[in-house]
């Protein structure tokens, strides 16, 4: 009798060290990936939630917390009433189940606690064999060694099948009754903890005497196990319930929020589906005031039985945030994103940057180049002879000021072929351009394809005093236990120079300026009474293409109208519409911003300037306009044109003056 007992004792000790060297085993194994299938949510630029991404949009992560408390306590009453007190296993019930699968011959009765359902959810598939019991016991185990009961009965609730497509408890109270988890009622949860033992026979969409026949037993245990008053008991047995039978819709989605999605996973380098389903937390740059603004000023302005497509953009530009976009007129008819995937001809708004590259180069303000039909002999028999707009020309030298107020394309092309047709190309390249530009004659004018986010970064640099942009729609992100994982960095280079930026844009003023009216009305003459304040900006117009990109001290906006198919913009009005959404919506955006103007930095004068012949104005000009300048390269000689004229005007009169002298003393 010793003998057998000292080996059971051998036996029970070998078993005892098998079993902590299998703990020790799977501690070292660490914890199992638990499911991070969770919301990803976006807020914007004041903190406050505007939008929601999922993998599955009928898997929805919430917290314990934002749940109803009935739902968790009828799940546990029905599925695991020992859940806080076993560690994994309910030895209670696996004997008996046990038992009856010995006596049957198969495994056909579960005794599974909510962490080997959950083990199962996460990680295996629902076979009934021995080896998938094993695994599920490993798994159950080192879920119940690493995570907290609380965080395991959340991923439970938040991963179970409910029927209908719905994955975790929020799917379905939305799917069965079109509310929160949050907002169940005692005897709505105790149907939906009834669902997930056999989502297609207890689901009361599909056999609704069935599944109240659970929801009564379930009522009954929570009564018997003290989770709830016998009055409480009583309400909810009589309560009717009232099903909406919706299978939850994908959900609304925006141009904006596909850019931080696409945005995000370029940070994260992660998957969308990852990014979507990650639990992630992303601040972003939204700004849901200027978003509506600039949503409804393109709808009130764009004729909507036209299929001309839009693009729009506005940007902080000191810090690039992009607070408010528009990729198209509808996105539920197309997601394609016109303003940062789209690269599109930018005709004269490329202008600008040929023009920085001039001041660099010695222009000013007052710099006169004729304008007049001109052919350009690039090579033997190769000739370049670009057009004004209607054939209008000055068939006079003018200033640079008026030549970018006028959009003069012969004073453009001329300007570049001085330069070196490489300098725009590099210049470019210093405001953030990246598309392939050719360095030909007809880059002047825009003939390169770039998108509109570019371009607006390019115009905010001129307006932040020549700082590095990095256009940004994500300020940070954290992950689902808040750890800050990114922040968008605040640093920025000085990139252009601060004088050069200035007097810049100060000369992109010109187009809402009257004063430099010349052969034809200054650019922006069309929007000009709906401007209240200090903008510079520049349009632009192709066969295909109308741009207009401006800005304030504060804000940068760039609107693009067009055809995804190239078709060329034929009517008046839609070469309008850009210029028209640009001036409403700044007009909007800055209606509770105090009024402010564009100041010159250190080295920099301003000096009242004839516009017609770019010298220092005088009394006997008729228009002057103050120019800037970097001292030093001020006019330092006066206008005379108007003076001659004058003094011929002068004597005019006095001839005339003595001929009718003469005149009423014959006739008198």
């Amino acid at each position: 009798m010793t003998i057998h007992i000292r080996r059971l004792l051998k036996v029970l000790a070998c078993l005892f060290l098998l079993g902590v060297l299998c703990l020790i085993v799977l501690y070292f194994l660490g914890p199992p990936p638990i499911n991070s299938e969770r919301n990803t949510v976006y807020f914007d630029t004041f903190g406050d939630k505007f939008a929601e991404d999922y993998a599955d949009v009928n898997r929805h992560w919430v917290h314990l917390d934002e749940m109803s408390l009935d739902v968790i306590h009828a799940t546990i009453a029905i599925e695991d009433q020992h859940f806080f007190n076993h560690f994994g296993f309910d030895l209670k019930r696996i004997f008996v189940a046990a038992l009856k699968d010995i006596r049957a011959g198969s495994l056909k009765e579960g005794a599974s606690t909510l962490t080997q359902q959950y083990a199962r959810n996460l990680y295996l598939t629902h076979e009934k064999t021995w080896a998938r019991k094993i695994k599920e016991a490993i798994y159950s185990v080192r879920l119940e060694m690493f995570y907290t009961k609380e965080e395991i009965l959340e991923g439970y609730l938040n991963t179970i099948y409910y029927g209908h497509g719905a994955y975790g408890i929020e799917a379905a109270s939305q799917v069965y009754f079109n509310k929160g988890a949050d907002e169940l009622t005692l005897a709505e949860a105790a149907m939906l903890a009834g669902v997930p033992k056999g989502p297609s026979y207890f689901s009361p969409f599909n056999d609704e005497k069935r599944a109240k026949q659970r929801q009564e037993l379930i009522l009954q245990v929570m009564y018997k196990e003290g989770f709830i008053s016998h009055e409480a008991y009583l309400e909810a047995t009589d309560e009717t319930l009232h099903y909406v039978n919706t299978t939850k819709k994908p959900v609304p989605r925006s141009y904006f929020q596909e850019a931080v999605l696409g945005e995000a996973q370029s940070i994260l380098k992660l998957s969308r589906e990852d990014v979507q389903s990650g639990g992630y937390r992303i601040y972003t740059t939204f700004n849901p005031h200027l978003q509506e603004e600039l949503e409804s000023t393109v709808i009130k302005t764009v004729n909507p039985e036209s299929d001309v497509e839009v693009g729009a953009l506005a940007m902080d530009s000191h810090t690039g945030a992009i607070q408010a976009l528009v990729g198209g007129r509808d996105f539920t008819s197309s997601s394609f994103n016109r303003a940062t995937q789209s690269q599109r001809m930018t005709g004269s708004t490329f202008k600008p940057l040929l023009y920085y590259a001039a001041l660099e180069h010695g222009f000013t303000a007052s710099t006169t180049l004729l304008s007049e039909p001109t052919e350009f002999h690039i090579a033997a028999n190769d000739v370049y002879k670009p057009q004004n707009f209607n054939g209008y020309y000055a068939n006079d030298p003018i200033t640079l000021a008026q030549a970018i107020a006028l959009s003069d394309n012969v004073y453009a092309v001329k300007t570049h072929l001085f330069l070196g047709e490489d300098t725009l190309v590099k210049t470019a390249r210093q405001f953030g351009i990246t598309e392939d530009l050719p360095a030909v004659p007809s880059l002047a004018l825009g003939t390169a394809s770039v998108s509109l986010q570019e371009m607006v970064a390019a115009y905010g640099m001129l307006g932040n005093g020549g700082y590095e942009i990095n256009s940004h729609v994500i300020e940070k992100i954290t992950d689902r236990h808040g750890n800050v994982i990114y922040t968008q960095s605040s640093s920025k280079d000085l990139i252009l120079d601060k004088k050069k930026a200035f007097i810049l844009t100060e000369l992109l003023t010109g187009m809402f300026d009257e004063q430099l009216d010349g052969y034809m009305p200054v650019t922006g003459t069309p929007i000009l009474n709906q401007l209240t304040r200090p903008y510079a900006g520049k349009s632009g117009t192709t066969e295909f293409d109308s741009w207009m990109i401006g800005f304030s001290p504060e804000l940068v906006t760039g609107v693009w109208i067009g055809y995804d198919d190239n078709q060329p913009l034929t009517r008046p009005t839609e070469k309008q519409y850009a210029k028209r959404i640009w001036a409403q919506f700044m007009e909007k955006a800055h209606a509770t911003i105090p009024m402010s103007t564009f100041l010159p930095p250190k080295g920099v004068i301003g000096i009242p300037i004839d516009p017609v012949t770019g010298r220092r104005a005088t009394p006997d000009c008729p228009t002057n306009r103050v120019m800037y300048f970097e001292i030093g390269t001020e006019p330092t000689s006066y206008c005379t044109r108007h003076r001659h004229q004058n003094e011929e005007r002068d004597l005019m009169d006095e001839e005339k003056g003595i001929f009718k002298k003469w005149f009423d003393l014959f006739f008198d």
